[in-house]
């Protein structure tokens, strides 16, 4: 499967900006990949303000992410600001060329930036399936929790979208590779760059990371950079049956609160 991951600025709570600009730097992937991932909120930056920002399901992104995904050929992945049922979600979307999609709204709240207080965490776990392959998507925060995230032969591929900070971006790209090495999966990290409304800084830092560990991608940090890389699920799964650690993992209980 080729897989593109988008590391790009983000026009602070300017969705109309945003969904312009990345109509104009996905084009060139017409027929050229199978994934095109973009980070978290996408279409607004981190914002604490889902009263203002948020969309319905189905709402003009969403239709958007299906325009561009029967366009391109090809699924399109991020996520955004939801409101459902009175509740507001830091909803990823993966949305398929058939029309069909997926979505996961963000377990782990950052409550270091006041995202509990504004968003309902989800409880479901989500794992779909694309091109024979079995993927799980992740929002930023989760990444540091590593029982939501452990593999039980139930996926292949670990997709996280982030707005994580400069400053803790040395904790990104540890825990991207701690990830693909305990689950033996490829691990794609899709995160922004520039500064949003809060002064915050990001580097971007993307990735993709085969189960070894190793880094595959060739993003640049600060850099606007759309970077695809074919990844080999024989190779994959030849890895899993020479060196088999999932036949020696620990079984434990996930309670979901």
């Amino acid at each position: 499967m080729k897989v593109s991951i988008v590391q790009t600025d983000i026009a602070w709570e300017n969705s109309d900006k945003n969904l312009e600009e990345l109509s104009e730097k996905l084009k060139f992937l017409k027929q050229e990949t199978d994934l095109i991932v973009l980070p978290e909120m996408f279409t607004t930056g981190f914002s604490m303000n889902p009263e203002k920002l948020a969309e319905n399901p189905n709402g003009i992104t969403q239709q958007w992410m299906k325009n561009i995904s029967k366009e391109l050929h090809t699924a399109v992945l991020g996520s955004l600001i939801i409101k459902e049922k009175g509740n507001y979600y830091n909803r990823l979307i993966c949305q398929l060329p058939d029309s069909k999609y997926y979505t996961y709204d963000k377990r782990h709240l950052f409550r270091m930036g006041e995202e509990n207080d504004h968003y309902t965490a989800g409880k479901e776990k989500v794992i779909f399936k694309y091109k024979g392959w079995r993927i799980r998507p992740l929002i930023c925060y989760d990444l540091r929790f590593p029982v939501w995230s452990r593999n039980r032969n139930d996926y292949d591929m670990l997709v996280y979208v982030a707005n994580w900070p400069e400053s803790r971006n040395h904790v990104w790209k540890n825990l991207l590779i701690a990830r693909a090495l305990e689950n033996q999966v490829y691990v794609v990290g899709v995160n922004r760059i520039g500064t949003d409304g809060q002064q915050l800084s990001y580097s971007g830092d993307s990735m993709i990371i085969d189960p070894k560990g190793n880094l595959l991608s060739e993003t640049v940090p600060y850099k606007q950079f759309i970077d695809t890389k074919e990844l080999s699920l024989e190779s994959l799964n030849a890895f899993r049956k020479k060196f088999p650690v999932a036949n020696d993992a620990d079984d434990f209980e996930l309670k979901i609160y």
